[in-house]
């Protein structure tokens, strides 16, 4: 039969907390500091999107450029601000026209000559 020996180190009270590491740290718990310094803030996210720009898809449904414009446009109401683009585009052809017609028309009575 084989004789083995156990030893048993003890410690006082007052030197246990000084050698033994007693935090939970192993266990992945963070402190409150860690976990707001670990949280993603605007800058970070544009710092990945400019580092991964080439590397998105350019169309999908999921995960690629044309789903980050389609999902931009709805959250800002990108079709209201287009349509008022487009509205002010057309009075601005509509006016052009009507000055273009008024130039005309100082211009007949000017020379007396009719421009079709």
């Amino acid at each position: 039969m084989e004789e083995i020996n156990l030893n048993k180190t003890v410690y006082s009270k007052g030197t246990y907390s000084k050698i033994i590491d007693t935090s939970f740290s192993q266990l992945g718990v963070k402190t409150i500091q860690e976990q707001v310094d670990a949280q993603d803030t605007t800058d970070s996210f544009f710092s990945m999107y400019n580092d991964l720009f080439y590397i998105i898809p350019e169309v999908g449904a999921e995960n690629s450029h044309e789903y980050l414009i389609k999902r931009s446009t709805e959250y800002i109401g990108f079709e209201e601000i287009n349509g008022e683009i487009e509205a002010l585009q057309k009075e601005i052809t509509e006016l052009r026209i009507e000055l273009l017609d008024s130039q005309k028309r100082v211009i007949e009575l000017e020379t007396g000559v009719t421009l079709e």
